[in-house]
């Protein structure tokens, strides 16, 4: 009988979604392959922990296997009652389990799982798009039996008790009750000579390569599918998917903002700032020129168009925000300083005037009010 899924991870059967997803990748990094090459006990613990999480990270699979149904196999239900017909199991669960495959021949082949991986990006690339190879160990079908599991040289035979339907029928009364064959396992076959290498699974563990194309203008955390390169199907069942995590180095220069466009923070003299400019910036794809119109604030952001990221699904670009930072310089020259007292003496304005005349204000209404009150009392 196979273990529990949660003992298996080592959770409560109370966990959140993220507990179990957490359980899973530490027990996947610690039992993973590439960190225990040639050791068949860590290879099996790999496929039990990823058989596991795969019933358990998905809500209606969960679901059931908690109801003792066809994920929960026949051995629990609800609570630990045997049978899966424990308090509380779903009555349709229930009879989907006992009915669903009687007279059809075994059990449906199954979908492989879904894998997941991640893939570093320069950030030009990120901007660019571009093809990355990408390396993923999975279960695939055995490149020796060619995944009916038998040595080569044999097949599987046809099992004698089910006859190949890979159901058992019980008669409970006024009920033919069906359930799988407890020779064959409901495979409806039985390996008398198990492959060698995948020992009568019909997978092994191998190293694939795909390509990944990579759209432009992808942001960090982007997840790409790569439909049917997840894990083969059991019994010749549909691979599952693979999900592919984009991780995009940050650029020194461009910084992507909330809204999908980018911001760039371009230093401008004070001269520049008072007195006008026109100034080169960086694009994507080279430079171009802005005007600093005279007297820009510091902090002032001014936008190119359509020379951002490439919007997805869409043959737009996005935009460019440059923040425009006055550079105040530390250490002047005597002309400096004599240019900068010129300045000063002939601009003849106190820029803080509204706001000190503003708190006069305010400090006036409060004595008058205070006066108030003391003539009042």
């Amino acid at each position: 009988m196979a273990r529990d899924h949660y003992e298996v991870l080592g959770v409560d059967k109370k966990a959140s979604d993220e507990e179990i997803k957490r359980a899973y990748r530490k027990l996947a990094r610690d039992y993973h392959p590439d960190r225990n090459p040639g050791d068949p006990k860590a290879e099996e613990r790999f496929k039990e922990i990823g058989a596991a999480y795969d019933v358990l990270k998905d809500p209606e699979k969960r679901k059931e296997y908690d109801a003792g149904g066809i994920f929960g196999g026949f051995g629990r239900g609800a609570g630990g009652a045997p049978g899966g017909f424990g308090g509380g199991a779903n009555v349709g669960d229930i009879f989907s389990t006992i009915f669903g495959r009687g007279g059809r021949g075994g059990p449906e082949p199954m979908r492989g799982r879904d894998l997941e991986t991640e893939i570093r990006l320069t950030f030009e690339q990120a901007m660019e798009g571009a093809q990355i190879p990408v390396t993923v160990p999975k279960q695939a079908t055995c490149q020796t039996c060619h995944g009916d599991g038998a040595a080569p040289g044999t097949s599987p035979v046809v099992c004698p008790r089910c006859e190949g339907r890979g159901v058992d029928a019980q008669s409970q009364g006024f009920f033919s009750i069906t359930q799988p064959c407890p020779q064959c396992g409901g495979r409806g076959q039985i390996i008398e000579s198990p492959c060698p290498d995948c020992r009568g699974t019909g997978l092994t563990l191998q190293r694939k390569r795909y390509r990944v194309n990579v759209p432009a203008g992808v942001k960090d955390g982007t997840r790409i599918r790569l439909a049917g390169k997840g894990e083969d199907g059991p019994l010749g069942g549909p691979a599952g998917d693979l999900f592919v995590t984009t991780r995009v180095a940050a650029s020194p220069v461009f910084k992507r903002r909330a809204d999908g466009n980018l911001e760039v923070e371009v230093p401008v003299t004070l001269a520049e700032a008072i007195g006008g400019a026109n100034i080169e910036v960086p694009t994507l794809r080279g430079t171009k020129r802005i005007r600093v119109a005279p007297g820009t604030q510091h902090g002032t952001v001014q936008r190119l168009r359509g020379e951002g990221p490439p919007k997805p699904n869409s043959r737009d670009r996005g935009d460019i925000h440059y923040r425009l930072v006055v550079e105040i310089p530390k250490d002047l020259d005597d002309k400096q300083r004599e240019a900068l007292a010129e300045l000063s003496r002939t601009d003849g304005r106190d820029p803080r005037e509204r706001i000190l005349a503003g708190a006069r204000r305010d400090a006036g209404a409060g004595r008058s009010e205070e006066s108030g009150k003391v003539g009042a009392a």
